[in-house]
């Protein structure tokens, strides 16, 4: 039947434990090191994630203030430059009303002489016309 030889369990166990032993300083031991180095490194990571969160909302809140400040000075400038050109444009009507005055006085004034020289004119052909009205009543 079986046959336990004490020779070949010895041998057996120390070979186990030999190889317990081995694979312990060369699997085992590296392998956990490698396992809490790569733990503490994600962690160091994590943090600096969280760190990131709050680095990312200050810039985030800069960068709205810096819209919004350039939104406003964008406003402002629009109305100014509306301003401006209201400005302008009222300068070049009362410019052109003006000048627009000066010809209306010139034409009063012309048709004012032209009216005269007219009268004028009525005045020294009225003989004229007085005549031809009597010879006209005579020959009626």
């Amino acid at each position: 039947m079986l046959d336990i030889n004490p020779v070949l369990l010895l041998a057996t166990l120390g070979v186990f434990l030999l190889l317990i032993a081995v694979l312990n300083s060369w699997l085992y031991r590296p392998l956990l090191t490698f396992m809490e180095k790569r733990d503490e490194e994600i962690k160091k990571d994590l943090s600096k994630a969280g760190s990131n969160d709050s680095e990312i909302k200050e810039l985030l809140k800069k960068a709205e203030s810096i819209v919004t400040n350039a939104k406003l000075e964008a406003a402002a400038l629009r109305e100014k430059v509306i301003a401006d050109a209201k400005e302008l444009a009222e300068s070049r009507i009362e410019a052109k009303k003006a000048a627009l005055a000066k010809e209306y006085a010139e034409f009063e004034s012309s048709l004012e002489k032209s009216a005269q020289e007219l009268k004028k004119e009525l005045l020294t052909d009225a003989p004229a016309f007085k005549e031809a009205l009597q010879l006209k009543f005579k020959q009626i």
